[in-house]
């Protein structure tokens, strides 16, 4: 007998259980209307919706922290160096995105620590509004954001969406500071990244040209560059050096 795909059981209870729900409503009333308030309960529709928002605030963390951050950068200039080293899945990438989480934590840190004592400390005791509180947040944030982003990148965006020319930083929206921030690091990192791949790419061409001359051609050039590469790479103490490059470029 032919067995059911795995997907049919669970979906088979998840039919059975809306069905089971929507019987037990009363008449003329269903299940999604007893979860969302009427017309004529104000402050419940308010909190219904407060709680949606912070909902979707919170789906949108992992998205925020990482295009947000450092993180961007320092994952894609990681990945690079792994392509540059031909080690194929070493370092694994759970070992990678871990590191690049903890040197996120490590850079960001200080934008984290202004974020905490000028809005979110005073906020919590009561001596500030949340308006407030939003706006003393955003200044560490933009600041940073300012730093790592060229102009030429916000010259970009303030002109695709049509805005005046800013005559300051203030003037500047954030919904045009972060897509120019992101697009920055992304040619930050291609350009550390490229840097990376240059000695590499000079080993394996000196390789390559050695086991031509030697009438080694059946030989593939990376069985021996591989284990060349690795040892330079540990000789020279590269991951100190690229890790101090890496937070030295967000300074």
């Amino acid at each position: 007998m032919k067995q059911a795909p795995t997907y049919i059981i669970p979906l088979t209870l998840g039919v059975l259980l809306t069905a089971a729900v929507a019987s037990a409503q009363p008449a003329g009333k269903t299940a999604w209307s007893s979860l969302v308030p009427s017309a004529d309960q104000p402050r419940d529709m308010a909190t219904a919706l407060k709680l949606l928002l912070g909902f979707s605030v919170l789906s949108l963390a992992p998205a925020l922290l990482i295009m947000l951050t450092s993180f961007t950068r320092i994952i894609i200039i990681f990945g690079l160096l792994r392509s540059a080293l031909g080690t194929q899945q070493t370092p694994p990438n759970a070992v990678l995105v871990g590191l690049a989480l903890f040197l996120t934590f490590f850079i960001m840190y200080p934008v984290w620590q202004q974020i905490d004592q000028k809005a979110l400390q005073p906020y919590l005791t009561g001596s500030i509004k949340f308006e407030v509180a939003l706006e003393r947040a955003a200044a560490p944030l933009r600041a940073f954001l300012f730093n790592q982003t060229r102009d030429k990148d916000i010259g970009l965006f303030v002109g695709l969406a049509q805005l005046p020319r800013p005559r300051s930083r203030d003037d500047v929206p954030l919904r045009v500071l972060v897509p120019a921030f992101i697009i920055s690091e992304l040619r930050s990192a291609f350009q550390i990244g490229f840097v990376l791949f240059i000695p590499f790419v000079v080993l394996d061409l000196i390789v390559s040209s050695v086991l031509m001359s030697m009438g080694m051609m059946m030989l593939p050039p990376v069985m021996i560059s591989l284990p060349i590469k690795i040892l330079l790479f540990v000789m020279v103490d590269g991951w100190h050096l690229i890790t101090r490059s890496v937070v030295l470029s967000f300074r």
